[in-house]
Order: structure tokens, then C-alpha cells, then sequence
């Protein structure tokens, strides 16, 4: 009977006093976070609940289970399986506390920027960083469990003798991979590209949706979604529409008669702008910029706070152009000439 009652009773204490200590825990993130509310740390924390109670039990069980005599008959396997499992646990645990950290600082940093380029430059490292340390507390992890095996310690001489070697064929294996990396972390940190930005790649137009060590995300204005190597972006030119700030200047071609009054479009375009909200008031314009046998070109430019206006503005004034000139000057749009040649006179 105490074969049976003594395991059972340190694995409930175990879990008792696990629950105990998180709901203690959390009671106390949440008094620190009603008290603090210039900073959302002490409410992400919260979000480390379970893998604390994961680590914190399976750390009782660990320093007990022998007393206990759980599984008597395989000490050493259980010993084994609780520190795997404490070992994931705190890696887990650390995951989950550096994301708390990095996004309490950014959400902090983002309440108080003015410029939206900054708040989307340091999201894109904040991203970076975030699946960086990620990566490598995985990598750390993954190699503590494995040495904790007797025939994992006793290659591990020779698997340092020959690092250099291996390290050599795997960066040759791998070139693909390390360049993408590396340009993963040379756009976070070279403020070339960040989350948010219209950009145009291979004749796309969209916005940074995702940036990762190895792909880039970029969502199209139909919803596709286009993936690809960050290494295509320190590479290959592209074309970032706001690199510099996210105000765009647009222009629309319409070709007319030579006949078209130009001036009363002029003063028609500023008084359609004036009721149109989607201009920003910078500039506008009107102005023929070329001229063809039966045609010339008009270009209207206007500007817009953001590509989605932007692309709004210019297909409005596109529309209301052509409605406009056939309302009140149709003898302003193209027409094809249909009358007989003049034969030119005889020698």
C-alpha cells in the first residue's frame, strides 16, 4: 500500500504546490500590473503562467521522485525523462520571458514615437531579435538534452576535434541558408526594408506583411500573398515607396484632343481635390507633357498621406476627368480622323 500511496502523494504535493505558486505568482503580476500601467510588462508576463508551472513541477518532481520511489524499477529512465522535460520547460519558460521584455520596451517605444517609419523599423528588428533568441535558446536547449545521454558525452570529444571540419561542409551545404540570414539581419538593422512598407518586387505591388531570418512575406492589394528570400532584397533593385516616409506622389495620364481646355482642367482639378479627403494637401498640378499627331498628354499629379490613398486619388481623378470632359467638353477626348485626304497637287 505505501508503494502505491507514497508516489501518488509527491506527485499530487508536487502538483498542489505547483498551483499554489503560480496563482500566487500571477495574482502578484496582476496587483504590479494595476499599479503600473505606463508599462505592459507585468501583464505579458502573465503569458509565462504555464511553462512556470511546467518548469516548477517538473523541478519537484525531479529533486523527489527517488524518495518517492516512482517507477522504482526504472530510476534511471525517469530521471532521464523529468530532466528532458525540465530542460524544455525552462527553455520555454525564457522564451516566453524575452518576448515579454522585447514587446513591453516596443509597445513603450511605439506609444511615444511620432514618426511611423521608426515604429516600423524597430518592429521589424523587434521581430528579428524575438525569433533570433528563439533560435538559439532552441539550440541550446536541444544540445543540453542531448548531452545529458552517456553516448552523447562520449563522442563529444570528437565531435569538437572535428568542428572545424564540419563547420567548413556545412557552411558549403548551407550557403543558401546563412545568406539569407544574414540578409535577414542586415535588413532589420539596415533599416532597407521594414514591416509596413509598399514595396514593388518583380512588377508586385503590396505591403510588408512578414520579415523572418530566411523569407519576406508581401501582401498584394488582391490578398496574395507573395513569399520570398530575404536575400532578394539586399541582391536585386526594388522599389520601396516609403523608404523615406510614407507621403506618395501619383501622377494620371490621359491623352486628349489638342482642342481639350486646359486651363479650366487645371481649376477643375483644384476644386476636386478640395472635396476629396484622400489628398493630403502637399501638391498638385496639371500640366501637357507630350503631344502626338492627333493626341496630347495630360499628366494631373497629386500627392496622398499612403499608397492605398494614393492609389485611391489617382483612380477618382482618372473617373471624374472623363466624366467631366464628356459632360461639359466632348469635343475634347480623341477623336480619329474619318475625312479624304488631300491628293497633292500636280507638277
Amino acid at each position: 500500500m505505501e508503494s502505491v500511496l507514497r508516489p501518488l502523494t509527491v506527485i499530487g504535493g508536487s502538483v498542489v504546490v505547483t498551483l499554489l505558486a503560480a496563482w500566487l505568482l500571477d495574482l502578484l503580476l496582476r496587483r504590479a500590473d494595476a499599479r503600473h500601467s505606463e508599462t505592459p510588462l507585468w501583464g505579458l508576463l502573465r503569458r509565462c503562467r504555464l511553462p512556470f508551472q511546467v518548469t516548477l513541477c517538473t523541478f519537484l518532481l525531479r529533486g523527489s521522485y527517488r524518495q518517492a520511489r516512482v517507477l522504482p524499477d526504472h530510476p534511471v529512465g525517469v530521471g532521464r525523462a523529468l530532466t528532458l522535460v525540465l530542460i524544455a520547460g525552462t527553455a520555454w519558460l525564457l522564451v516566453r520571458i524575452a518576448a515579454a521584455v522585447v514587446d513591453s520596451a516596443y509597445a513603450r517605444y511605439a506609444a511615444g514615437a511620432l514618426d511611423p517609419a521608426r515604429v516600423r523599423r524597430v518592429r521589424t528588428q523587434v521581430a528579428l531579435i524575438q525569433r533570433a533568441v528563439t533560435a538559439a535558446v532552441a539550440v541550446v536547449a536541444v544540445a543540453a538534452m542531448l548531452l545529458t545521454f552517456p553516448a552523447m558525452r562520449a563522442v563529444g570529444a570528437s565531435m569538437l576535434a572535428s568542428a572545424g571540419v564540419l563547420g567548413i561542409v556545412a557552411g558549403i551545404a548551407a550557403q543558401s541558408s546563412l545568406s539569407n540570414l544574414f540578409a535577414g539581419l542586415q535588413i532589420a538593422f539596415g533599416d532597407t526594408v521594414r514591416i509596413g512598407d509598399t514595396v514593388v518586387v518583380d512588377k508586385e505591388w503590396g505591403t510588408v506583411e512578414e520579415i523572418t531570418l530566411t523569407f519576406l512575406v508581401v501582401r498584394t492589394w488582391d490578398e496574395r500573398r507573395i513569399t520570398m528570400p530575404v536575400s532578394y532584397f539586399t541582391s536585386k533593385p526594388y522599389e520601396n515607396w516609403s523608404r523615406g516616409g510614407a507621403e506618395l506622389t501619383g501622377t494620371v495620364f490621359v491623352h486628349l484632343d489638342h482642342s481639350a481646355p486646359v486651363a479650366l482642367l487645371r481649376e477643375w482639378l483644384a476644386d476636386l481635390l478640395k472635396e476629396t479627403p484622400e489628398w493630403d494637401g502637399r501638391a498638385a498640378g496639371l500640366v501637357v507633357t507630350d503631344t502626338t499627331p492627333n493626341t496630347m498628354q495630360i499628366r494631373a499629379m497629386v500627392t496622398a498621406k499612403d499608397a492605398d490613398d494614393l492609389w485611391t486619388l489617382r483612380c477618382l481623378v482618372r473617373e471624374r476627368m472623363i466624366a467631366w470632359l464628356v459632360e461639359h467638353h466632348p469635343y475634347a477626348l480623341p477623336r480619329v480622323a474619318t475625312s479624304e485626304a488631300t491628293s497633292p497637287p500636280r507638277m
